[in-house]
């Protein structure tokens, strides 16, 4: 009786451990290497065009060519208030690893200025991408053909010159506001025109229904090269790349100097092994040379950080933005 009972002990305990080991492996395929282990979603939270679409789009186009996701990525648009609305429904998205959403500074600022009832303390930070200096442009018949020239209308009344802009809120406002401040211009009346693409913000400054476009480099510098745009200057500390015949902000006279950067984030409640996988992809993706020649073609600064960092970098970036806006009076 006593052999029998033994027999049965161990009997039981290999049920059991193999019943643990089974729910182990499926609980852990993501930490396996298994990740994504079906179609990867990725969300860019504003209107075709603009520099969250181009992001995420470079993005795709290195995982599938690297093969790093074998069952294919889909990139699609969810624009409205500064991402907001996307980050809404990422929200609904509770613990599902294969959605990530491209976001940045411009998301900072806007559920600041939106007074969101969504913030980014409901999201995984996962990794920050990219840099990218601003620039700013008139149409190619303007009669601004230096940064003196505008500045001297913005002097004279801030409010008569009308500028294109990402969302509200966003770095481009923010360089607006800074422009502002640092010529002696009132922040408060710049008349800032926001738009939740890239591409409606260009039609606006081409079509003359505006006076003055600011965006990241990246997203203009073809109609600038083109002769459709004229850019004025860059944020930048020295010259950018591909522009290197604009002058900067500082060249000019006028101390502004700010970049703007861009991440991804995945909802909230992900499983640790989940988490890592996802931080672990961004980590393969940074290292293939598709992503590094979208960083050469756009002029994107490769400002990678991963996981816990940039948690912690989001945390920072969230106080230095509402103090920005609240000195500019646009919270």
């Amino acid at each position: 009786m006593r052999i029998r009972s033994n027999v049965k002990a161990v009997a039981a305990l290999a049920t059991v451990a193999l019943a643990a080991s089974a729910c182990a492996g499926t609980s852990s395929t993501t930490a396996a290497g298994n990740y994504p282990s079906k179609q990867l979603r990725i969300m860019a939270p504003a209107a075709p065009g603009g520099g969250w679409d181009q992001t995420s789009r470079a993005a795709q186009a290195a995982l599938e060519s690297a093969k790093l996701a074998p069952k294919g990525v889909e990139v699609f648009n969810v624009p409205g208030a500064g991402g907001t609305v996307g980050l809404a429904q990422l929200r609904g998205e509770k613990g599902n690893a294969h959605l990530l959403m491209t976001m940045g500074l411009v998301m900072v600022g806007a559920v600041k200025t939106n007074k969101s009832a969504v913030t980014l303390d409901d999201v995984t930070p996962i990794a920050r991408l990219t840099g990218e200096y601003e620039v700013l442009v008139v149409p190619k018949n303007s009669p601004y053909k230096t940064l003196d020239d505008l500045v001297a209308d913005l002097k004279k009344d801030a409010g008569k010159v009308s500028i294109a802009g990402g969302s509200a809120g966003g770095t481009d406002q923010i360089v607006a506001g800074l422009l502002a401040k640092e010529v002696g211009a009132d922040p408060k009346k710049v008349n800032y025109v926001a738009f939740s693409g890239g591409g409606e913000a260009l039609a606006a400054i081409i079509g003359g229904k505006v006076k003055v476009g600011i965006s990241g480099v990246g997203e203009w510098v073809e109609q600038i090269e083109a002769g459709e745009l004229r850019a004025l200057a860059v944020t930048s500390k020295d010259r950018v790349g591909d522009l290197s015949e604009v002058p900067t902000f500082s060249e000019q006279g006028v101390d502004l100097e700010l970049a703007n950067w861009r991440g991804v984030v995945a909802p909230a409640g992900l499983r640790n092994a989940d988490k890592a996988a996802a931080v672990e992809l961004t980590e393969k993706l940074h290292e293939t040379q598709e992503w590094r020649n979208a960083l050469n073609k756009n002029g994107w600064d490769d400002q990678f950080i991963a996981g816990d960092e940039f948690a912690e970098f989001l945390d920072e970036e969230q106080k230095r933005v509402d103090d920005v806006l609240s000195e500019l009076g646009l919270v």
